[in-house]
């Protein structure tokens, strides 16, 4: 179907972008860096999730990442250059980092960001393509998620599975240095993928002083559209749900680990429980798109909410050894919770990304669904650092465990409390229009960020919209 409406090369980008880029290098990074920091720098939990925090910085840059893409071109193309300089960014520092030896904490953190900040560039990059498809093409919009979902999922299944294959034989460092291949691709992505050649690319004083009013105007939109109740009330809760959702992966990564207070579980296994999981990511693709995706986004948000609270108990259960008072082996109870925890993680948040998606006006629909992820990706980076302080006044450390199970409670303790929140979140489907098309309208922002060869299009649209958003206001106020 997606086929049918869209160019081969842009489904090609999603492939790369979110199959290779994002799925099996996330995964494949998730797992190697764990053992990188553990095994070869030898630092503490809770200074891993400090230094894990850190990775989100090229993810908070998404809004500059965005008004790039927007509004100052390469050559004439608004894409395909940031497909090339992610490629580069990411290739380079996965290389320093497999064969610079023993590198300063400081020195490797610097290259974890870069291919943190290889894979942002490309992800805002096609993000950017993605939401413009969503909005031309309304009923498109999931299905594009759906379809960014099942690559991930499937990217990353590979990822986790031969990850744990790779750090035992070529060791954590080494195995980093596998990260280059998919960088690589991206570069080729900023040669093939389809994109129209605007008129921009000359270097005139003229088009400096048009780009940089382009600049302004779409800043303007931005933060005209985020005073919109419509938009704020969403954008804050799906922070607080992140921001709340305290991680204390790292402190149970060392105890899975640990040969004496956990179940020593070897590094093969370990990249198993991920696969595994990534399996059933895909199974919370499908049921997503299945059975929930015509729902409004507050009752299924609600729902995956209180899910993902009580399922985090089963978290207190393996560290407990409630598991094998019951007579369940370590391993089955570690894989049914690391399936159960991704159906539930994936059902709750591609609503979100389908609610930003539907939060983004014409024109700057690039820099603000990149906005919108900046936020999100706030919200992750305060959850791992107050993980990372609530494993540290717990003092959960490299060989004590005691107090883990404590950290673990309070996490899921929070994730309950997110559901008195709820409330932010718009009791609509997707079908209905969040952003009255006229929000811009009387600003330069409608104009001037939007491509001039797309104005009939716009304005048709537009047009459509309107008449959307008045049946939207008239069904809620009866």
């Amino acid at each position: 179907m997606l086929s049918d409406h869209l160019n081969c090369s842009f489904v090609v980008g999603v492939f790369l972008v979110y199959g290779l880029n994002q799925g099996f290098s996330y995964s494949f990074f998730k797992v190697v860096s764990d053992y990188y920091w553990k095994d070869v720098q030898k630092v503490q939990p809770s200074a891993v999730q400090l230094y894990v925090g850190l990775y989100y910085i090229p993810w908070l840059m998404k809004p500059m990442w965005g008004l790039l893409t927007d509004v100052f071109p390469v050559m004439g193309y608004h894409r395909r250059p940031y497909f090339v300089v992610a490629g580069v960014v990411g290739s380079v520092s996965a290389l320093v980092v497999a064969l610079g030896g023993q590198l300063a904490a400081a020195g490797a953190v610097i290259c974890m960001i870069g291919i943190a900040a290889g894979v942002a560039i490309a992800d805002v990059t096609i993000d950017a393509c993605i939401a413009r498809n969503s909005i031309e093409i309304r009923s498109l919009a999931p299905d594009m998620q759906s379809l960014c979902g099942f690559c991930s999922s499937a990217g990353a299944l590979i990822g986790y599975s031969t990850s744990g294959f790779f750090v035992h034989r070529l060791g954590a460092q080494g195995a980093l240095g596998l990260l280059v291949i998919s960088p690589a691709f991206l570069v080729v992505l900023g040669f093939v993928i389809y994109e129209v050649k605007t008129n921009d690319h000359d270097h005139t004083p003229s088009d400096q002083k048009k780009g940089t009013g382009k600049l302004v105007d779409a800043v303007k939109g931005m933060y005209k559209t985020l005073l919109f109740p419509q938009v704020w009330k969403p954008s804050l809760y799906m922070f607080l749900s992140l921001a709340l959702n305290i991680s204390t992966h790292e402190g149970q990564f060392y105890w899975y680990t640990d040969p004496k207070a956990g179940p020593a579980f070897s590094q093969e296994f370990v990249g198993m429980i991920y696969a595994v999981g990534a399996m059933a990511s895909i199974i919370g693709v499908l049921i997503y798109h299945k059975t929930l995706k015509d729902l409004p986004f507050r009752k299924i948000l609600f729902g995956a909410q209180l899910l993902f609270g009580v399922t985090g108990m089963l978290d207190l259960l393996f560290i407990s050894r409630w598991n094998l008072r019951l007579g369940i082996p370590d391993p089955l109870f570690v894989v049914t919770e690391e399936c159960v925890s991704r159906i539930v993680s994936r059902v709750r948040w591609m609503p979100m990304i389908v609610l930003s998606t539907r939060l983004c006006p014409l024109g700057i629909e690039g820099t603000f669904f990149a906005l919108l992820m900046c936020i999100d990706s706030f919200g992750s980076l305060s959850s791992k650092w107050a993980g990372g302080a609530v494993l540290h006044i717990f003092h959960v450390t490299r060989t004590d465990f005691r107090n883990l199970w404590l950290a673990v409670l309070i996490r899921n303790l929070l994730r309950i409390a997110t559901l008195a929140l709820i409330f932010l979140v718009p009791n609509a489907d997707r079908s209905e229009v969040l952003v009255p098309p006229h929000l811009l309208s009387n600003s330069k922002s409608c104009s001037s960020p939007c491509d001039e060869d797309n104005q009939f299009t716009r304005e048709f649209q537009e047009n459509l919209e309107i008449k959307l958003w008045i049946n939207a206001r008239n069904t809620r106020a009866t």
